[in-house]
C-alpha cells in the first residue's frame, strides 16, 4: 500500500484535492455549492434542459467498484433542480424514482434534465445520464414544487 492508496482502493491524495479544491471554491448558489465543486459537475443549458458532466473518480465508488447509486441520484437530482431554477425559479424535489441500467467504472458522463410537464406550481421532470458511449446508465423521474 502506497502512502496514497488507502486499502481500499481509493487514491487519497487525489480524494482530498477534490476535498479541498470543493471546499475552496464552493459558494451557497446554484452550480457552485459544494457537492457540485466536489464531484466536479460541469454545467450546461439549452432551451429546455440542463446537461451535467463530470468524470467518475474512485472516491464515488460503492464497495463493488462501480459508481455509487447515490452519487447517480444526486447527479440526476441536482440536473433536473437547475433546470427549473433556470426556467422557473427555486424548487424542491418532492419525489424522485431513479432506475438503474447499467455500472459505470470510468471515465465522463452526461446527464440531461428536461421536463416532461411544467406546471405553475408543480413540474415534472426527467433525467437521463449516459456514459461516454452513448449507453444509458441510468433515468429518473422526478415531481418538483416551485418555491418562489
Amino acid at each position: 500500500m502506497t502512502r496514497h492508496e488507502n486499502i481500499s482502493g481509493i487514491d487519497a491524495q487525489r480524494a482530498r484535492a477534490a476535498f479541498d479544491a470543493a471546499l475552496a471554491s464552493q459558494r451557497p448558489e446554484f452550480e457552485h455549492f459544494f457537492l457540485a465543486r466536489l464531484l466536479g459537475l460541469s454545467f450546461a443549458y439549452g432551451d429546455a434542459d440542463c446537461v451535467v458532466e463530470f468524470e467518475v473518480q474512485d472516491f464515488m465508488f460503492n464497495p463493488q467498484g462501480t459508481l455509487h447509486g447515490g452519487i447517480i441520484a444526486t447527479v440526476m437530482d441536482i440536473s433536473m433542480g437547475h433546470l427549473l431554477k433556470r426556467m422557473d425559479g427555486t424548487g424542491t424535489t418532492l419525489e424522485m424514482k431513479t432506475q438503474y441500467l447499467k455500472p459505470a467504472r470510468h471515465g465522463v458522463l452526461r446527464c440531461r434534465g428536461e421536463f416532461i410537464k411544467r406546471g405553475k406550481s408543480i413540474s415534472y421532470l426527467r433525467s437521463t445520464l449516459t456514459d461516454m458511449d452513448g449507453d444509458v446508465v441510468a433515468f429518473a423521474t422526478s415531481t418538483w414544487k416551485r418555491l418562489g
